[in-house]
């Protein structure tokens, strides 16, 4: 298990810092579906990826997963992403599900295809090393909904609407929905949304526990993505090692028994010993000053 552990949390090697980037993947023509940005001043570390297919409501089609699976590829080695944001370019929606109409066109094999590489895409961004965020300001159904569960963090306005509706559509969830959803949730809830097919409000969410924070929706339609904006600020200042570490020791100490997790604890806390950012922490208390961390 140690070298298991070892080899999953070495830190990332850093690069050149991201600023605004389009990834465009297997597209010969138009716009891409996907922007990368990189926050600067007081929100420097906080990151964006921007889903912009409004002719489809993001939904989830080759290109668009293509271009974030990409997107992901990069930024999880960039120790500048401290904070890793979902949201949408298109208003009232933030992600409308896997693109339906386009798997009408594929064969079975294809559509197998594809779904692994949709469970794929979720896999990557629940695995990526930084805390992710999903902000919800509209419409976040099946696969939009599982984007957001594989992510740490939720936030939605209070009117967004979502739920696993594959059931209503003669499918099921096949990107994690299954696996994630009564994680969080518990799995006689979870039943009862995925066997429904029920659609919650953003308030609803919240009230379960499927959201972190729900707020009401202004006028641009982008509340819950400041929202998130100010969950990622209470992120930024804290030692960016320390954060990933414990989002290693939740993230698999939730799938073994007690004292496997307390085991795993213990190899993430004997990695963070040794880090400069831990010594600044000691120093600062001691000295009675803010924290330096600078993520070494």
């Amino acid at each position: 298990m140690l070298r298991v552990l070892t080899s999953a949390l070495r830190l990332p090697r850093p690069w050149s810092p991201l600023q605004t980037r389009s990834c465009v993947s297997h597209r010969p023509t138009g716009d891409p579906e996907i922007q990368v940005r990189a926050l600067t001043g007081r929100d420097q570390g906080i990151t964006e990826i921007l889903m912009n297919r409004p002719s489809a409501r993001n939904a989830l089609g080759n290109v668009l997963v293509s271009e974030l699976l990409e997107a992901l590829a990069q930024l999880r080695e960039d120790q500048q992403v401290r904070v890793l944001l979902f949201r949408s370019g298109v208003k009232g929606v933030f992600c409308a599900g896997a693109d339906l109409k386009e798997r009408e066109q594929m064969s079975e094999a294809e559509v197998e295809i594809f779904v692994q590489r949709l469970r794929g895409l979720m896999n990557e961004i629940a695995a990526f090393p930084a805390p992710t965020i999903a902000a919800m300001d509209g419409f976040a159904l099946g696969g939009g909904l599982e984007l957001a569960l594989a992510c740490d963090l939720r936030v939605a306005a209070s009117s967004a609407v979502m739920g696993l509706i594959e059931t209503t559509r003669g499918l099921l969830p096949g990107a994690g929905g299954t696996q994630r959803l009564p994680r969080c949730l518990g799995v006689a809830l979870a039943k009862e949304l995925i066997f429904t097919g029920r659609r919650l409000s953003g308030a609803q969410a919240h009230a379960l526990g499927l959201v972190n924070h729900a707020v009401s929706q202004n006028e641009e339609g982008n509340a819950a993505y400041h929202r998130a904006r100010e969950l990622a600020q209470e992120i930024l200042p804290q030692a960016p090692i320390a954060v990933r570490l414990g989002k290693v020791a939740i993230d698999r100490g939730m799938e073994v028994d007690i004292e496997s997790g307390m085991a795993i604890e213990g190899l993430c806390y004997a990695q963070n010993i040794p880090t400069q950012d831990r010594l600044e922490g000691m120093a600062a208390f001691r000295e009675k000053r803010p924290p330096r961390f600078v993520g070494k």
